[in-house]
C-alpha cells in the first residue's frame, strides 16, 4: 500500500518546481523529500522526475501521475473542510416556513435554539399554502401531509402524525345531551377550514373502520385553525380541526371531544429542505432541534387518540 505522504511530498515537488522550493513550503529538508519521491519511484517501478544538479524535469508518466495524485488529495482536504465546518459552532440565518396551525408548537422552542446557537438567527415566513422552497429561498419547510411525496430535489423527516377531530366548548357538548350517533353531527353548526361557498363536506373514519360523509354548510369558514379553535371554545360550533392545535385547550377544559371514536385521514407531520450534500450548519442544526424538540414535548402522541 501506498505511504500517502510520498504522494503528498511528490505532488509539492511538482507544485513547486523543485525540491529546494517545496522543502521550504512544507518546512522539510530538500535531501528528505528527495529520498521519498525516490522511494515511490522505486515502488512504482517508474521515473517521475529527471533532477540533476541544473535539472528538473517531470516526466509524462509523471504528470500523469501527478493530476491524478493533485485530483486525490483535493477530495481529502475537501473531506477535512466539511469535517471541520460540521465541528464548528453555526453560524449565519435560516428562513424557515410554517403553517399557522403550527406556529404555537415551534414558538416555544425558539428560545432554546436561539440561546444555544448565538451566532444564528430565524427568519419565519408563515404561511398556509405550499412553499416552493427553491423558488422563495427557503430551507426548511414544516408540512403535514397525508402522504410523502415530493420531487428529487428535496429531503424530508418526519417529526410526528396528527389527525383531524371534532371539537366543541363543554357548554356546546352538555346542550348535545346523551347523543352518540354520528348522524346527529349533521344537524349541528360547523366551523369549517374551507372558506368556499356553498355546501362543503368532512369524510370521517370511526369505529370499526365505519366512514361518514357530512355535508352541511358551515356556519363559518375561516383557513385558519387558531381562528376555528377560538370559535369552537366560544361556543359558535364544532370544529374539525387538527389535535395538536388544541392540545392546551383539550388539557384546560375549555374544548371537548365529540363522537371520540370517529377521527379525520391520519396526516404526517414531517420537514422538508433542499437534497443537497453538506446542509448548512445552522440548518441542520435547526432541524435536529425542531425533530429533537417534538420528540420531547410528545405533541404527537395524544392521549385521546
Amino acid at each position: 500500500m501506498q505511504d500517502l505522504n510520498d504522494i503528498l511530498y511528490f505532488s509539492e515537488v511538482v507544485r513547486h518546481g523543485g525540491f529546494a522550493a517545496a522543502g521550504r513550503a512544507l518546512r522539510l529538508p530538500k535531501s528528505k523529500l528527495s529520498r521519498r519521491v525516490a522511494q515511490l519511484e522505486t515502488r512504482l517501478g517508474v521515473r517521475l522526475i529527471e533532477r540533476s544538479s541544473r535539472r528538473f524535469r517531470v516526466t509524462e508518466t509523471g504528470r500523469s501521475f501527478h493530476e491524478n495524485c493533485r485530483s486525490a488529495l483535493d477530495t481529502v482536504e475537501r473531506a477535512e473542510a466539511q469535517i471541520a465546518a460540521a465541528q464548528a459552532e453555526p453560524r449565519g440565518s435560516v428562513r424557515f416556513s410554517c403553517p399557522s396551525g403550527l406556529l404555537e408548537l415551534v414558538s416555544p422552542l425558539l428560545p432554546g435554539f436561539l440561546r444555544k446557537y448565538p451566532l444564528v438567527d430565524i427568519r419565519i415566513l408563515v404561511a398556509d399554502r405550499p412553499v416552493d422552497l427553491i423558488a422563495e429561498d427557503v430551507d426548511v419547510a414544516l408540512r403535514v401531509r397525508v402522504s410523502l411525496t415530493t420531487d428529487a430535489a428535496l429531503a424530508m423527516r418526519s417529526v410526528g402524525r396528527s389527525r383531524r377531530i371534532l371539537l366543541a366548548s363543554p357548554a356546546f357538548a352538555n346542550g348535545l345531551g346523551d347523543v352518540r350517533d354520528i348522524e346527529a353531527l349533521g344537524s349541528l353548526p360547523m366551523l369549517s377550514s374551507n372558506e368556499d361557498e356553498g355546501a362543503q363536506s368532512w369524510e370521517l373514519e370511526g369505529p370499526d373502520r365505519r366512514t361518514y360523509r357530512l355535508v352541511n354548510k358551515p356556519r363559518l369558514g375561516c383557513s385558519s385553525f387558531v381562528a376555528l379553535k377560538e370559535a369552537a371554545i366560544a361556543g359558535l360550533g364544532v370544529a374539525f380541526i387538527p389535535d395538536h392545535i388544541a392540545v392546551e385547550a383539550l388539557r384546560t377544559g375549555r374544548l371537548v371531544r365529540l363522537f371520540p371514536g370517529w377521527h379525520g385521514e391520519e396526516g404526517i407531520v414531517h420537514l422538508v429542505f433542499t437534497n443537497r450534500t453538506g446542509l448548512p450548519a445552522p440548518v441542520r442544526a435547526w432541524i435536529d432541534h425542531l425533530a429533537e424538540g417534538f420528540r420531547d414535548r410528545a405533541l404527537f402522541q395524544m392521549p385521546w387518540r
